[in-house]
């Protein structure tokens, strides 16, 4: 895993810098730079617009953070790439028509159009990541158990886009639902969350009335991964915090409830893979359990190991973790490496429904171009309602 993600953040690395020299080799076109100058002149040229792209993206990461001024950087390049194919195109097909015009001018006007096309993306990114729409889905069981309606929610990242005092207001919209139960599919905190949000954001989670409650397993980021001393509280302090205020985080855990229901929280899978640990297989957690009467729901907060799941008889695995993916053309690219079973949405599995959540937030990226913030509704019903 440690591998994979060294390889991630140095393809990254090598495309940020690709991306910075292809944004100033075509700045300088803007500029006014041209094949038959001066090499000395096209060297000034070259430099002036890239240290333009430098002291853009040295303010972007001032305002937003050295990550999303690459995500920007990088939105650019590709668009400009874009824009140069259709040129070229174009070149190819109506020849007369783009022999009226220099070389400078289409370099400035593509520029320009491509620069207009970068912000508007981002600008509609920057949105679907700072709201949070409703999803809903409706699962149908053969099983006699009494229907229920639960909402989902995942990787709020406490102090990335909101604080607590945002959280409190989706968690408005959460109780509008009036579900009969509440799921936390981690992630709820960051290495960032100050310890008061971290408090508020409890005692407001706490609050939220339902009829069978509110049940949590943690994620990669609850834990911590600079530590206690950066952000003023562990892992085990949140737990704390959580169950004090009635909501009950489950670490490898069953609760049985009335209707028929199970709940299994599963700890995360960065216990085993980064911390040494171990947690439990879902056969584990299922063992001795009536299936035939029961409706098993997993919490587990990254989506892997399905086979697992629906071998060991679990009904609904809920997860988060992905961000849906977060940005386009990329949403996919974790399940081709075999890192999740499934990014974004429903997937029905050998009797076993799997739902991700795109969360109501994000980590460190503040755009979502390839999928919205959002809390999810699940209804769950009878089949012969269907």
């Amino acid at each position: 895993m440690k591998l994979l993600w060294l390889g991630i953040f140095g393809a990254a690395a090598a495309l940020t810098l690709l991306s910075l020299y292809y944004a100033a080799r075509r700045l300088a076109g803007v500029f006014g730079y041209r094949r038959d100058m001066d090499l000395r002149e096209r060297r000034k040229i070259f430099s002036l617009s890239l240290l333009t792209i430098l002291a853009v993206l040295i303010l972007l990461g001032f305002l937003l953070n050295t990550v999303n001024a690459a995500v920007c950087l990088m939105h650019l390049a590709a668009i400009l790439a874009g824009a140069d194919l259709v040129c070229l195109l174009m070149t190819k097909l109506l020849p007369r028509w783009f022999s009226r015009f220099s070389e400078v001018s289409i370099g400035r006007t593509s520029f320009a159009a491509a620069a207009i096309l970068t912000v508007t993306v981002l600008s509609v990114g920057w949105y679907l990541d700072h709201h949070v729409w409703r999803a809903e889905y409706t699962l149908y069981t053969a099983k006699p158990v009494r229907p229920f309606k639960a909402v989902l929610l995942a990787d709020a990242h406490l102090g990335t886009t909101f604080d607590a005092a945002g959280f409190r207001e989706h968690l408005k919209a959460v109780q509008a639902e009036n579900p009969d139960i509440i799921f936390l599919a981690g992630d709820i905190v960051d290495d960032d969350t100050a310890r008061e949000d971290m408090i508020a954001a409890s005692r407001d989670l706490g609050r939220l009335s339902s009829r069978y409650g509110t049940y949590m397993v943690h994620g990669n980021h609850e834990k911590g991964y600079y530590g206690a001393a950066r952000r003023g509280f562990s892992a085990e302090d949140f737990t704390r915090e959580l169950e004090n205020n009635g909501v009950r985080v489950l670490l490898d855990e069953n609760v049985s409830l009335e209707g028929g229901l199970l709940i299994s929280g599963r700890k995360d899978l960065s216990v085993a893979k980064e911390l040494h640990g171990t947690r439990l297989a879902p056969e584990e957690l299922l063992r001795g359990q009536d299936l035939a009467n029961t409706y098993a729901v997993a919490l587990d907060h990254q989506p892997f190991e399905y086979d697992r799941h629906s071998a060991a008889g679990f009904d609904l695995v809920l997860s988060g973790h992905t961000h849906g993916g977060q940005l386009f053309p990329f949403n996919e690219v974790g399940r081709w490496l075999g890192a999740v079973d499934l990014v974004y949405g429903h997937e029905k599995r050998a009797g076993t429904d799997f739902i991700v959540t795109s969360g109501i937030s994000d980590w460190s990226i503040r755009f979502k171009t390839g999928t919205k913030s959002e809390y999810v509704v699940i209804n769950v019903l009878p089949r012969n309602d269907r």
